[in-house]
């Protein structure tokens, strides 16, 4: 197989909005009824390029010889200042706090975990209402 033959392959299997761009403002205009749309794309943008900056002093901490010293902590600090902001915007555009996220993580963790600490067989064998 090739590229060309692949994405004519692929083309079936992408949904309406990620091919239309009509569809797509139809469907930003449906969600944006319901919460902050723009504002929840900042955050899912933003988490996930501040994270990959994070993650990038993280590689070449551990594969590249980039020292762990108090320069590169500090900019790591400044990386997790960075994810927090873009995940409690996030949090806004759902209008949920981000407290209420924590609680339910707390519960998610302490039902995952019944025996109150990580053991492998718990982490992969999940309860199916564990997302």
């Amino acid at each position: 197989m090739d590229l060309e033959s692949y994405s004519k392959f692929i083309s079936n299997y992408v949904s309406h909005p990620s091919n239309d761009l009509v569809c797509f403002q139809e469907q930003l205009q449906q969600l944006d009824k319901n919460i902050n749309i723009s504002l929840l794309v900042t955050g899912s943008l933003g988490l996930s390029s501040e994270t990959g900056e994070f993650n990038e002093i993280v590689k070449k901490i551990l594969f590249q010889g980039k020292p762990l010293n108090q320069e590169n902590i500090y900019h790591m600090k400044r990386e997790l200042g960075d994810i927090l902001w873009y995940w409690v915007n996030s949090c806004r555009a759902l209008g949920i706090s981000p407290t209420e996220v924590m609680i339910e993580n707390v519960e998610k963790l302490k039902n995952r975990y019944p025996v109150g600490k990580f053991r492998t067989s718990d982490s992969e064998i999940r309860d199916k209402k564990d997302l």
